[in-house]
Parts: C-alpha cells; structure tokens; sequence
C-alpha cells in the first residue's frame, strides 16, 4: 500500500488540468501596462511556479516579448488546489524597466544585481546620516556627478 502511496500522485500531476483566470483587468495607460489578479485552479498538485504562470498569460494574451510579463503575490489557498497572484503586461521593455522595482527586474533577468555587501551598505548610511543637504548626496551616490 506504501509503495502505490509515493507512485500515484505522480500520474496524477500529469493528467490533471489547470486553469488560470484573470481578474479586475485594467489598462493603465499612465504605466503603459495591463495589470490584473489571477485566480488558478490547479486540484491535486502543487501549487505553479510564476515562471510556469508566466508562460500560460503570454499565451493566453498574445505577448510578443515574454519579458514584458511580470508575475508576483503567488498565494496558495488553504487546503490547496487553488492559488491566486497579481499579473502585469508592460506594452514594451523599456517601460517595463523604467516602472518596475528594480528586485522584480533583477527575478527577470533584465537588469543584474549589484553585489555591494550588506556591510557596505550600513556603512554608507551611517556616513550621510552625519552630513546634510548636497553633501549627503555625494556620500549616498559617489560617482552619480561625474559625466
């Protein structure tokens, strides 16, 4: 009985479907960007990765770029077999990256994440919580007046 136990979930996983319905769809046109909820049903299996959900939006809308799909908030219901998220569809790149916090462009793979120690960090904000005005500017950002 154990052994059927640990193989059956296993076919199951594969036959089983899932759904992806959005929700509240708005268009902001301030934001170039469609946002909406998504409420997926996925019984018996475990909860989709965002990359798996971003493949079923850029499907399911059209997408040209699929790096202008930004899946987030992946919720899993209680007692699973559904989940909820927040979905955005940038019309372009650029306003993608000019919108878009840059930890989530950092998931996407379109900017690359700055490897300052959390030392350094602390460090310079203790430096510019002794100065004010312009001269904090220069101790927060050293090398932004240089062009």
């Amino acid at each position: 009985i154990t052994h059927f136990l640990r193989t059956h979930p296993i076919s199951i996983m594969a036959k089983t479907k899932v759904s992806l319905r959005t929700q509240r769809v708005l268009t902001n046109k301030l934001l170039k960007r469609k946002q909406f909820n998504i409420a997926i049903a996925h019984p018996k299996r475990a909860a989709l990765s965002k990359k798996e959900i971003q493949e079923k939006i850029v499907q399911a809308y059209n997408v040209q770029n699929p790096n202008t799909v930004f899946v987030f908030g992946v919720k899993t219901g209680f007692g699973g077999g559904r989940s909820s998220a927040f979905g955005l569809i940038y019309d372009d790149v650029q306003s993608a990256k000019k919108f878009e916090p840059n930890y989530r462009l950092v998931r996407q793979g379109l900017e690359k994440k700055t490897d300052t120690s959390r030392k350094q960090i602390k460090e310079r904000k203790n430096r510019a919580k002794r100065v004010r005005g312009a001269a904090r500017t220069k101790v927060l950002y050293p090398g932004a007046d240089k062009k």
